[in-house]
């Protein structure tokens, strides 16, 4: 699903509102998601799952064209946790 069908979903429902408009506020709940992931912020929501900024250490490498070593410095990324109730129902027997 990109951001478009969602967008898309969300007017199914609410015809209320132009596309226009819901399409601004699917980028502006990314957006607060982006900022808070920078801020190394947890995004929990419920039934759904968490996203979490994980840090790597840093260590030395290989690389593999040449063998030699090669120093990777550390990295920050974020992570997804599937909550419970999203879990169960991905899993769910048809």
């Amino acid at each position: 699903m990109t951001k478009k069908d969602l967008t898309e979903k969300i007017y199914d429902r609410l015809r209320d509102y132009s596309k226009k408009d819901l399409a601004y506020a699917v980028d502006i709940m990314f957006n607060a998601m982006t900022d808070a992931l920078k801020r190394s912020e947890r995004i929990e929501i419920r039934g759904f799952g968490n996203f979490t900024v994980r840090t790597r250490r840093p260590r030395r490498g290989r690389n593999p064209k040449t063998g030699s070593g090669v120093d990777v410095p550390l990295k920050k990324f974020p992570f997804f946790k599937v909550g419970k109730e999203l879990k169960k129902t991905v899993d769910y027997p048809k």
